[in-house]
């Protein structure tokens, strides 16, 4: 039985993907364990047009949220299931220049879009805002795990639960064969188990840990507060909050250094107690040297290509540069240099 395309992990990428070629008439499989996607299942979910501690958009802002809410609602619509939470996110300042600043950008054309207002004052006894902040739009967050069983029982048949065997993939002619298949492409799309791919393992992927908290605190707004921390109300008092960024203790498990350090930014940003800790998370997220992800076909092999490495910010990413790889794949259309690993091919 021969099928237009493989693609392994269900994760994210695949997910989205998989959508795109299959709503393009291709055949696919996804191949994917779901208790091991832990990368994309612990992930945070939100997207964020502004970030980091100087409060600049995030990058190619521009180009990626126009094409954020319009793709994840796709998906809702033919799964019949909610997973995106349209969601203003408030970002306190901690001083008074840098509240001086964000007057001037709300001038500014190029940040209009996600500016919904900004604040002189503080907006809530709770919060810890002496000099108010910016409430920001075109913001969210995705409930990626309901995403992500939601689309697998879209794909149905098409998914294969199993663990990916490479050494059972064989060149054969003008075809991939795996098992009782034959591909006519492979794309790995499972994060950082490119890293150990024979194809892919030397691109320079920079794994990257965060843990995350579920916490319960009487204060519940309708808005994500964002700074130090993220903190997102998950319904009936309990708010998701994190997270941590290591390039370090990969192998390690929750650790009590991080929950600490997750708990003090919290008091730092909310002043509601801490009813109870429910859960303390933990995922490796694959990111890449660059900060960029991979996309794009084997230098030397044919017909096997990749469409992973999209870090703490695959919510936002995905959209925009999944329908550039379909379009590659399907037409050849020339991918973005800054994200093409024809960047890194002295690694592969």
């Amino acid at each position: 039985m021969e099928i237009d395309f493989l693609l392994i992990g269900q994760g994210l990428a695949g997910t989205a993907l998989g959508y795109r070629l299959k709503q393009a008439g291709k055949k696919i499989r996804i191949i994917d364990l779901p208790q091991e996607n832990k990368s994309s299942r612990v992930a945070a979910g939100l997207y964020n047009p502004v970030t980091g501690r100087k409060m600049v958009k995030t990058w190619n802002a521009d180009i990626l949220f126009p094409e954020i809410e319009p793709f994840y609602k796709e998906l809702e619509e033919v799964t019949g299931q909610k997973f995106l939470l349209e969601q203003a996110i408030y970002r306190p300042f901690v001083t008074i220049e840098e509240q001086n600043e964000w007057m001037g950008n709300s001038s500014d054309p190029s940040f209009a879009q996600y500016l919904e207002k900004i604040f002189t004052h503080s907006q809530s006894e709770f919060i810890k805002d002496p000099f108010g902040g910016v409430l920001l739009r075109n913001s969210g967050w995705l409930n990626i795990n309901v995403m992500l069983d939601a689309m697998g029982a879209y794909f149905g048949e098409d998914l294969i639960a199993d663990r990916f065997a490479e050494e059972e993939l064989i060149w054969n002619n003008d075809a991939w064969a795996y098992r009782e298949f034959q591909f006519k492409s492979i794309v790995y799309c499972n994060g950082l188990g490119a890293m150990q791919s024979r194809f892919f393992g030397g691109l320079p992927f920079a794994p990257v840990k965060g843990e995350i908290l579920e916490v319960k605190q009487e204060f519940c707004p309708d808005y994500i507060l964002n700074r130090g921390v993220f903190r997102v109300h998950l319904g009936k008092q309990i708010h998701r909050v994190g997270s941590t960024y290591t390039k370090h203790d990969l192998d390690q498990g929750p650790t009590e250094s991080a929950k600490k350090e997750i708990l003090e930014r919290l008091i730092e940003l909310v002043k509601s107690p801490v009813k109870e800790l429910i859960s303390h998370k933990t995922g490796i997220r694959p990111a890449t040297r660059d900060r960029k992800p991979f996309l794009g076909k084997h230098p030397k092999e044919q017909s096997v290509y990749i469409f992973d490495g999209f870090g703490a910010k695959g919510v936002s990413l995905i959209p925009h540069y999944s329908k550039m790889m379909k379009n590659h794949l399907l037409d050849q259309n020339p991918i973005n240099k800054e994200v093409d690993i024809e960047r890194y091919f002295n690694y592969i």
